[in-house]
């Protein structure tokens, strides 16, 4: 499986900016979209537009099926037990603040604790903040080291009789830390307490098995892992969900309804309310597809090469300060650098290395809590996925030198 192969695949990455050919490596903020998923929400949006689950006529039966085959594709993608446990979303965002609303409404009381990391994404903090001050609990925060390492031996004292969830990034969006989600999962259920696991960046980077992993929760975006945007997965244990009042009202999550008291619909309709993304949920079947071709020795030895490259000229820069170091072999970490440069605003970087044709993220990536931990205002990240090549590595290494000689 060849990377050029792949990259045919993705009509995005052959245009041109400000002259120069694309160098797209901001994929942690939003991957490019592969071209069966283009061709399958056109297909949906142009065959098979009507509403799913109601109506009898054809289309909205195509729809329905397309809809419902995807959620059986996302249950085996992540080995969860039943389909009724996979719950369609707008995205990881929004899957969060249904946990953390409805978790919260069903379990959490004034004086409970809820737990989440330094390294969050905003999306796995604020949503956590809100109900804690609607519910009267405290948010505690498990730290993380010097090396963008989470402190597993903080845990077991965080962890208290009053504590009902702990919320944790399988990957920082940050950091590009591999975190050991299952050995945090153990823990908190040796002491009764659910773990929520934002999925954002590990269910594009991870073989995921939920099942094995033995989560609570799990969350995802599509728009990560080349599908459309404004799809997400929850996964939830049936037994939580079940228990867990629905996190919106509307058409299509009801039993019946009377002025004087309503039923919801089983499990997973209960907590997809209103019109869905009908259109572009589908095109998760074509993601998935597409993942699974990259299962390649070849193209998986390309990949690493790539990496570490980035990793060995990234941390040899005196100039440099890289986020996010592994530990031995550098397995823990996936292809997503964030950085600074001593004397040199990221923002800076980020808008000369664009007119260079060059795709990068600067700022707070949404971790302002983790800027603070470092002592940063902001740095710049880069990320790739499988479809970039060492040729553009090796380009954004060279403008890289040129943009801080620049700034100096």
């Amino acid at each position: 499986m060849k990377v050029e192969y792949i990259r045919s695949m993705f009509p995005t990455l052959s245009r041109k900016v400000y002259g120069k050919d694309l160098v797209y490596f901001d994929n942690a903020a939003t991957s490019q979209r592969v071209c069966t998923v283009i061709d399958e929400w056109n297909r949906m949006s142009t065959e098979s537009n009507a509403n799913i689950h109601r109506a009898v006529h054809r289309l909205s039966d195509e729809a329905t099926q397309a809809y419902e085959q995807t959620r059986s594709a996302v249950r085996s993608f992540l080995n969860a037990k039943e389909t009724r446990e996979i719950i369609f979303t707008s995205g990881t965002t929004e899957a969060v603040n249904l946990v953390a609303f409805s978790f919260g409404e069903a379990f959490v009381s004034a004086g409970d604790e809820v737990i989440v990391t330094e390294a969050e994404h905003h999306s796995n903090i604020v949503p956590w903040q809100l109900m804690c001050r609607r519910k009267g609990a405290v948010l505690k925060v498990l730290p993380v080291d010097d090396s963008g390492h989470l402190i597993l031996d903080s845990l077991d004292d965080l962890i208290t009789e009053r504590t009902r969830i702990l919320a944790v990034t399988h990957i920082s969006n940050v950091l590009g830390i591999i975190n050991p989600v299952k050995d945090i999962i153990r823990i908190c259920h040796s002491k009764g307490v659910p773990v929520l696991v934002d999925g954002a960046q590990g269910a594009v980077h991870c073989k995921v098995d939920v099942q094995h992993l033995d989560c609570d929760f799990y969350v995802f975006s599509g728009h990560k892992l080349y599908a459309a945007t404004g799809t997400g997965v929850l996964y939830g244990k049936a037994s939580l969900l079940e228990q867990m009042p629905p996190y919106m009202g509307g058409g299509e999550m009801v039993g019946t309804v009377t002025f004087g008291e309503t039923t919801f619909a089983p499990l997973p309709m209960k907590f997809e309310a209103g019109t869905r993304n009908i259109s572009s949920v589908p095109t998760l079947i074509k993601a998935i597809d597409f993942i699974n071709l990259l299962n390649d020795n070849e193209l998986i030895k390309s990949n690493e090469e790539v990496k570490g490259y980035l990793f060995r000229t990234l941390t040899s820069d005196e100039r440099i300060r890289l986020y996010g170091v592994p530990r031995g072999t550098g397995e823990d970490k996936i292809p997503l650098f964030s950085f600074t440069v001593k004397g040199v605003h990221h923002e800076d970087l980020a808008l000369i290395l664009d007119k260079m044709g060059i795709a990068v993220r600067s700022g707070q990536m949404c971790a302002e809590p983790l800027m603070d931990r470092f002592g940063v205002t902001g740095m710049l990240r880069i990320s790739l996925a499988p479809y970039n090549t060492m040729q553009e590595a090796e380009y954004f290494v060279e403008c890289l030198d040129k943009a801080i000689n620049m700034l100096m």
